[in-house]
């Protein structure tokens, strides 16, 4: 998100400098502490996306703290997406503007993102040909059977949304040992092997992120997040794809029309 130094709001007041303590028996590194407290901020509500922050020798100066603990807790919300830097603009409050894409529809992450006018991508975080007797029940197969398993984390405009578990059942689509991992799964599957996804059943939960959940989406303690499970069909109604996707809650918002 780059908003330009005239748009940002200006500097903290003083008294906000009041919600911030560091206190010096916690176990807790200061810079932690200190990230914790603004994150709590922005998740309120009280920094709001475009709030401009103090330097950090301000900040430090304000909560006699060094400027090494300033610094690390500013990278660690730039890294986990919360603060952008933008130049004589300053440190500037970021939050993930929240997707609503619509269910109702079978579509892919990147059609999804798309339809929302952001640009999608992803980083594979573990790829194989895999046995597993607990996969091959969902699927109805024998337990020796072999799936395509991936973990990717997808990203809306580099933002991570999902870290996405998924399952591709290689007996009836074996040409998907083709796949490079770049670009739609569904348009590989629909132009190259001819097997177009046609339908699926999808449930959605309610979960906190579990320890690599959280190490991908930048948090530094459990967040509540949303678990959709999906198995995906061909038309002739054959699983084709089982997907476990835990999506950011902070970010991600389905709307579903009723009739």
């Amino acid at each position: 998100m780059n908003i330009p130094h005239s748009s940002a709001k200006t500097i903290l007041p003083p008294k906000l400098f009041d919600q911030l303590k560091i206190s010096e028996q916690s176990s807790e590194p200061a810079y932690l502490q200190l990230k914790r407290q603004i994150d709590a901020l922005i998740d309120n509500g009280v920094l709001e996306t475009g709030h401009n922050l103090p330097s950090e020798r301000v900040l430090a100066e304000a909560l006699s703290v060094s400027r090494t603990t300033v610094k690390r807790c500013y990278d660690e919300l730039r890294n986990s997406q919360r603060l952008s830097t933008h130049g004589r603009g300053g440190t500037i409050v970021q939050s993930p503007s929240r997707v609503n894409p619509t269910l109702g529809k079978l579509k892919g992450f990147t059609e999804e993102m798309r339809e929302q006018g952001k640009v999608a991508s992803s980083r594979v975080l573990e790829y194989g040909i895999v046995s597993e007797r607990t996969i091959a029940c969902i699927f109805k197969r024998p337990s020796a059977a072999i799936f395509l398993h991936i973990i990717r984390l997808r990203l809306a405009d580099n933002v991570p949304m999902t870290r996405e578990v998924a399952w591709y059942d290689l007996s009836a689509v074996p040409d998907l040992e083709k796949w490079d991992t770049s670009g739609s799964i569904y348009t590989f599957l629909q132009d190259t092997c001819g097997i177009p996804l046609v339908y699926a059943e999808q449930t959605i939960e309610a979960v906190i992120s579990n320890e690599k959940e959280a190490e991908v989406f930048g948090f530094d303690k459990p967040e509540p997040c949303l678990l959709l499970k999906r198995h995906s069909y061909s038309a002739s109604g054959q699983l084709i794809e089982y997907v476990e996707g835990t999506f950011r809650g902070d970010a991600y918002v389905y709307k579903l029309k009723l009739r």
